[in-house]
């Protein structure tokens, strides 16, 4: 709250008020305002010039008083506005209807690894979108509609048959029933198990590791019936709570866990809009000591709904990311998107939830 300033203009100063000593200098009552102190060091050498010059100064110096404490209860009313503007933001952010939509990722034939997830994971191809004057084709895969489950859109750029995953990738993460068959099956398929079925380190939990034809990793989980099979991505960071802390005010996600484990020197937590056994979350690593990594070219981004992708925008500017798209529609088919990078250079496309609706339909 601005601090309100009591107006000089209700004092009047005169000379009759004004005791000289000796050395023609004169002296001000306590009570007199700082401001008028200040002229407390002219030098009188003639007392009735000095009265019109005294006159001058003292109006002078009050305006300039005047000016100087107008300014700044103007400056702290901006101040208090902008700092209430970002609190409203930062706090419709929590409020704002947010869930993860798709992760999209480069692969070198299209076709084998679609193969690939329906036969050996059991996702469904929901839809697929070429568009030849850019030279791309887009297949999405899931194991729901697209309006309602968390899905995988894979890009096949014209002739591009193999991309970086580079270090900083971790994997996606797939809740099963039962691990040791749906090895067994990928086995069958000939496909590449990396981690045979077992309990997790320091857990009970059954995993494995598996890559598909590109060498994109897949964490598999033994858990029961879940609306969100596609329920991980794991990426790895460079500064655990600074990441924690963007992923909390910019994307309005909740911190669910964190999990310590000196023994192999990391530390994982679980973020996301709902529980893990519900939801897709977001699992950051962070590795003792290491704080940049390689992020290849084929890992893309994660794409978010909203119901706002201009307050999104300011959202992310606030809590220190990078806007790398401006807030806006897209040229032909109008969906508002914005696109950014989080502290350590991962890319995130927020979608307004309506537009996105209507691209399904």
């Amino acid at each position: 709250m601005a601090r309100i300033v009591p107006m000089a203009s209700s004092i009047k100063p005169s000379l009759s008020s004004l005791k000289f000593s000796a050395t023609a200098r004169f002296a001000l009552p306590r009570s007199t305002p700082n401001f008028c102190r200040r002229v407390s060091s002219l030098h009188l050498s003639s007392v009735i010039p000095q009265q019109q010059s005294f006159g001058l100064r003292i109006s002078k110096l009050f305006k300039e008083e005047i000016r100087s404490r107008s300014v700044s209860v103007a400056g702290n009313a901006t101040q208090a506005s902008t700092a209430t503007t970002q609190e409203n933001v930062l706090e419709w952010v929590k409020k704002d209807k947010r869930r993860m939509l798709h992760v999209v990722y480069r692969v070198g034939d299209l076709d084998r690894t679609i193969k690939f997830y329906t036969e050996c994971l059991g996702m469904k191809l929901l839809r697929k979108r070429d568009i030849p004057e850019e030279r791309y084709t887009n297949a999405f895969l899931g194991y729901g509609p697209e309006d309602s489950h968390f899905v995988i859109e894979l890009t096949y750029n014209y002739g591009v048959e193999k991309y970086d995953i580079g270090s900083g990738f971790g994997h996606f993460g797939i809740a099963v029933e039962d691990v040791s068959k749906t090895v067994d099956l990928i086995k069958a398929k000939g496909g590449k198990v990396t981690r045979e079925p077992g309990p997790v380190k320091g857990g009970n939990t059954v995993i494995a590791f598996i890559e598909d034809p590109d060498g994109y990793k897949f964490e598999l989980l033994e858990r029961g019936p879940t609306p969100e099979p596609l329920c991980q991505i794991m990426l790895r960071v460079g500064d655990l709570d600074r990441a924690i802390e963007f992923y909390e005010k910019a994307y309005g996600m909740e911190l669910l866990r964190m999990r310590d484990n000196p023994e192999y020197k990391y530390t994982i937590a679980m973020l996301g809009y709902g529980p893990e056994d519900k939801s897709a979350v977001m699992e950051l690593t962070y590795n003792y000591g290491v704080t940049e990594y390689e992020k290849g070219n084929a890992y893309a981004q994660l794409a978010i709904g909203t119901d706002d992708v201009y307050k999104t925008a300011e959202a992310i500017k606030l809590s220190g990311g990078k806007i790398t798209r401006e807030p806006g529609p897209l040229p032909g088919i109008n969906t508002k998107i914005t696109a950014c990078l989080d502290p350590d250079g991962w890319k995130t496309v927020f979608v307004d939830n309506i537009d996105f609706l209507k691209e399904l339909e």
